[in-house]
């Protein structure tokens, strides 16, 4: 009785599963790192896979972050970035505005610095007009920098003997500090009329994907130091607009997010018309009612945002507790959150999301600690890739614990069939050693690294809360261990009818080893895969199965062994049976799942 107890509990714990689950997720690790997916926390490889929501940025994800000059707009006229003339005063201090209050460089060919200032640097340099000169010769006495509340950026310079201070920022946002405009006949007073002219040259730059600076200007007394109380009482000059092109494959990523049930969000700094030119060419939206600002939800309880979030795909100019406000409402919706990120103001939006994304290339050191991957190459189709790995993962694992779960119910139903039928206990407990290290662990680690497959992203996001162990699934490990137990209990049949127990034992652990090297095939797919390409396409399967397959004919066949295995030498005609038996349960196995498959699209019609 100790003896079939303990032969019993060692047949029936997959002891190896929690390494085969470790080992799994490191080798996915470095598959998504070949991918320009670095993962920071090995769980996160497993939760991609539940992913139904990715939040992402607009700039440098789902475009090129290539920002381009398109457009000025000064004196109440848009001109072509062909077309500027620098030797025209108002055009040429407009250029030279845009270079001075900009933080960054463009030396020797290297840019360093936002990709929207570069923009404005190298459009200088087009002109034969040189940062470095520029800067040179009006020197920054004082700044104030860009920051995402006030959405401006001030930098102070002696320009022809006086103190003048420069803003850049949001339009709407300096139009509400703006009092006065520059013309070709001079300064004067702003009225509404020219604030909707401004505001409607601005809505057209933005319903072509452009993205637009306001520029302006006022002076500062001497010995004065800047404060944000400075940057009022402007004068308006004028608008530099920008283009940034969505990615080439952004669209067939977004594309393959839907399809797979996974909801894109397209979150962002700039202008909501903006915004929504880019999300509407790449598929994020199909509607203007789908966009909104940070304002709308500002005043919004978490209750109403909750029910609010389902019907918005963009966002536009929104703050860093905006992003964690949207992250917890979808949360709240049962949903996992993917979030990417690059400011250290991100940080705690990508902490709270299940999956934090940080961007590589243009994130901060900040950023990237707070995330559980890292994308090195700033691409949202990465982040898609990286899903689709995820759930090839997941399914992955879940061909090993079917593998390892139906070869140890077969055990199991054996030992308690023979118990049953007051048989000997089938097998001595070095044969389930046996089994256990060397034909349960090498073909379920194989199946852990079985090639991915497309068609997981046909699917629906799994529940984040779903056992791995359905109903659907537990049926077939129990189906596919009945198989497994009836042709291990015939072998023991086979064998004690012909030479007593000893042999009887011999077939049941040769029939059940060589079985279950066989069943590895079996859980490659839920498919019947026995006469397409995928049946051969896992070198690592087919190595672990001539492995084992070797090492239990030694066993067999080889009169050493008798003794420390606990055997009956066999002749080439027993050892036949006993391959007859064991893979009898794989076409058996496969005619199974050719039937649940034909049901299956049955109950669909």
């Amino acid at each position: 009785a100790f003896m079939f107890a303990v032969a019993l509990a060692v047949a029936a714990i997959p002891e190896a599963l929690s390494s085969i689950v470790t080992i799994v997720l490191s080798f996915g690790t470095q598959k998504m790192a070949k991918e320009h997916a670095i993962i920071r926390k090995l769980q996160a490889v497993e939760g991609l896979g539940s992913v139904s929501v990715i939040c992402s940025d607009k700039t440098g994800t789902l475009t090129q972050n290539k920002m381009t000059v398109e457009d000025y707009y000064i004196d109440g006229k848009r001109i072509t970035a062909d077309a500027i003339d620098v030797a025209d005063p108002a055009q040429r201090c407009l250029l030279d505005y845009s270079i001075l209050c900009n933080d960054s460089t463009n030396e020797n060919g290297v840019e360093i610095g936002d990709p929207t200032e570069t923009a404005l640097i190298n459009l200088g340099s087009r002109y034969g007009i040189e940062a470095a000169g520029v800067r040179k010769l009006y020197q920054r006495e004082g700044e104030l920098p860009f920051d995402s509340d006030r959405k401006m950026m001030s930098t102070l310079h002696r320009i022809d003997g006086e103190n003048r201070m420069i803003v850049k920022g949001a339009v709407d946002r300096l139009l509400e500090l703006t009092d006065r405009i520059w013309t070709k006949d001079g300064v004067r007073e702003i009225t509404e009329a020219d604030k909707e002219k401004i505001q409607r040259q601005n809505q057209e730059f933005s319903m072509e994907g452009l993205r637009v600076l306001a520029f302006t200007y006022r002076e500062i007394p001497e010995k004065h130091v800047l404060t944000t109380e400075d940057e009022n009482h402007l004068v308006f000059l004028g608008l530099i607009a920008m283009m940034d092109p969505p990615r080439e494959e952004s669209k067939a990523a977004v594309a393959e997010c839907i399809k797979a049930g996974i909801r894109p969000v397209m979150i962002t700094g700039d202008h909501k018309i903006t915004a929504a030119a880019i999300a509407k060419r790449i598929g994020i939206l199909h509607d203007l009612s789908e966009a909104c600002e940070g304002a709308d939800i500002e005043n919004m309880s978490d209750e109403q945002l909750k029910e609010f979030v389902p019907n918005i795909s963009v966002y536009a100019r929104v703050s860093p507790e905006h992003k964690i406000r949207i992250v917890r409402a979808w949360q709240e919706k049962g949903m996992i959150v993917a979030m990417t990120g690059d400011g250290v103001n991100d940080a705690p939006a990508l902490k709270q999301a299940d999956i934090g994304v940080a961007m590589g290339v243009t994130g901060t050191e900040v950023a990237k600690d707070a995330a559980a991957m890292v994308l090195t190459d700033d691409n949202f189709a990465t982040i898609v890739k990286a899903v689709e790995n995820g759930r090839n993962l997941y399914q992955n694992i879940k061909y090993a614990i079917q593998f390892l779960l139906s070869g140890n119910f077969g055990a199991i139903l054996a030992v308690l069939c023979a118990s049953l039928a007051g048989l000997p206990v089938p097998f001595a407990p070095v044969h389930l050693l046996f089994i256990n290290l060397l034909t349960d662990s090498l073909p379920a680690i194989a199946l852990g690294v079985e090639p991915h497959s497309s068609e997981v992203m046909n699917e629906k996001p799994r529940s984040a809360d779903e056992s791995i162990l359905t109903k659907d699934f537990l049926g077939k490990i129990g189906l596919e261990g009945l198989v497994i137990g009836m042709m291990t209990m015939i072998g023991f049949l086979t064998g004690y009818n012909q030479n007593g127990a000893l042999l009887g034992s011999t077939y049941a652990f040769g029939t059940l080893c060589l079985a279950r090297l066989f069943h590895g095939f079996n859980c490659k797919s839920d498919h019947p895969v026995i006469f397409t390409k995928r049946f051969f396409n896992n070198k690592w399967l087919q190595g672990a199965f001539a492995l084992g397959a070797v090492l239990i004919t030694v066993v067999l066949t080889v009169p050493g062994f008798h003794l420390l295995f606990k055997v009956e030498t066999l002749d080439l005609m027993q050892l036949g049976c006993v391959y007859l038996y064991a893979f009898a349960s794989l076409p058996i196995i496969q005619l199974l799942k050719w039937i649940r498959m034909k049901l299956r699209k049955r109950g669909e019609r």
